[in-house]
């Protein structure tokens, strides 16, 4: 088959020998949560926190990210602790799971916030290219799929991969205890069932991001720079 638009030397076929994980990963999986709530009784941060409890029960390291004091985006130069802790424990992350209620039929300020503050690009970095991602919004009343809809289309702009289970907890006031404890119940079974998918999906992208992530019309972009650096140097 002809191909003529096609620079044949940056697109080799894809093999099974080139999804060989490259790297050192001994360590655990990394993920970083993300919640959606700065109330004192805050139920995203309570279903967060169960999903941080069943990915270390699965062996992983978790970091939950307080979006207290985090400024809007904007206000404050990048450079702020708050942008930097959140930067890095993205950066730091092999997978994120990112946990909204919905408001207004979408997901909140403070959510997409945090969202808004991870660049796609910094500097040679990409802070959340190549990584996994889960889903989860709680709701006030009756179960809605919008937060996690919303948060998917950011995730797909973000260049994650987002795994296909999602959670989504109606009347969440119902669902936890006054511990903050979350009841066992078919909501919760579902929670258990996006944290096992989320971590296997990061067992497999491990080592293999980088080439599962590595496009041809970047690869000919790059060739273009590369022979006009040339051209400039003659």
């Amino acid at each position: 088959m002809e191909l003529p638009n096609i620079n044949h030397d940056l697109l080799p076929t894809p093999t099974l020998t080139q999804l060989e994980p490259v790297g050192n990963y001994d360590h655990p999986p990394r993920f970083l949560l993300l919640y959606g709530s700065l109330r004192e009784r805050s139920f995203s941060r309570f279903l967060t926190e169960e999903a941080a409890r069943i990915l270390q029960h699965f062996g992983g390291e978790v970091k939950i990210f307080d979006p207290t004091e985090l400024p809007m985006v904007g206000s404050v130069d990048e450079s702020h602790p708050k942008v930097q802790e959140l930067r890095a424990l993205s950066q730091w992350s092999e997978g994120q799971v990112w946990c909204s209620p919905e408001r207004h039929g979408a997901i909140t300020a403070v959510m997409k916030n945090q969202i808004d503050w991870i660049p796609l690009e910094q500097g040679a970095l990409r802070p959340t290219q190549g990584r996994t991602l889960a889903v989860m919004q709680v709701c006030g009343g009756s179960q809605s799929f919008n937060v996690v809809n919303t948060m998917r289309l950011l995730g797909r702009w973000m260049r994650m991969f987002t795994i296909p289970n999602q959670s989504s907890v109606p009347m969440a006031y119902k669902e936890f205890d006054d511990a903050g404890r979350m009841r066992r119940s078919a909501y919760y079974e579902r929670v258990v069932d996006v944290m096992e998918e989320l971590f296997k999906m990061t067992l497999l992208m491990r080592g293999r991001a980088d080439y599962l992530t590595d496009r041809y019309s970047e690869r000919s972009e790059r060739a273009v720079k590369a022979i006009n650096r040339q051209i400039a140097q003659l």
